[in-house]
């Protein structure tokens, strides 16, 4: 990976973003110089529930978003993302239900999105320091086709935290979508143990960072 604040070249992602936008239908591409993308605001809910995150979260989460992870947005309102699909690890189909109880940072990715290879392995170390029994890091893979490319990917890369989740269908993209969530790739969601939006962002950040770090604890703090 990149040292800290480098930059990915443009003309790379310009002409990553034309094979994409082919290849994908039309998914999209973050096109920037450095590791901080662009985004959009949580939109309200298009169909999905309205839920509530404690007061002192949001609070924590606002003042923790900055340096490495500035384009974290909070989500307003807040949304319920329970009902998310994609495959699990085994290949089976499941939900966001199905991890309740922990802090997620879900994040959309495809072995054709340059920032989004280019961000896995903070990912990983991120996983790899806080990951456990109460926050997850969600990578979800959205390559269409089979398994091969980014399995093959991942292990290029040495990835060895991160499990490995799956939609081919490009569905939960298109529910990000839908809405108001998701321009492109990669897309970033913060979600608390019931399943509740925190904040959101479209475009790349630095993972490994303090500044990550922090953000996920802030999303960690007690209700009262």
């Amino acid at each position: 990976m990149a040292e800290k604040g480098s930059n990915i070249p443009v003309a790379w992602i310009v002409a990553g973003a034309l094979v994409a936008g082919a290849l994908a239908g039309g998914l999209g591409l973050y096109v920037m110089g450095g590791m901080s993308g662009n985004t959009v605001a949580s939109a309200p809910d298009a169909g999905g529930g309205s839920c509530e995150v404690a007061d002192a979260t949001r609070k924590a989460v606002s003042e923790a978003i900055g340096g490495e992870v500035a384009a974290m947005l909070p989500a307003d309102p807040p949304q319920d993302l329970s009902s998310l699909a994609f495959d699990g690890p085994d290949g089976a189909p499941m939900t966001l239900a199905d991890l309740s109880g922990k802090t997620l940072l879900v994040n959309l990715w495809a072995t054709w999105c340059a920032p989004c290879r280019a961000e896995m392995p903070a990912l990983d170390a991120l996983q790899a320091e806080l990951g456990g029994d109460e926050f997850e890091v969600v990578a979800i893979n959205v390559d269409t086709g089979g398994d091969e490319k980014p399995r093959k990917f991942l292990e290029e890369i040495g990835i060895g935290s991160l499990a490995y989740y799956r939609d081919d269908t490009i569905g939960v993209f298109n529910e990000l979508k839908r809405r108001s969530l998701a321009l492109g790739l990669p897309v970033t969601l913060l979600i608390d143990a019931k399943g509740c939006l925190i904040a959101n962002m479209n475009g790349p950040a630095e993972w490994a960072s303090e500044d990550a770090k922090a953000l996920v604890r802030a999303a960690q703090t007690p209700d009262s």
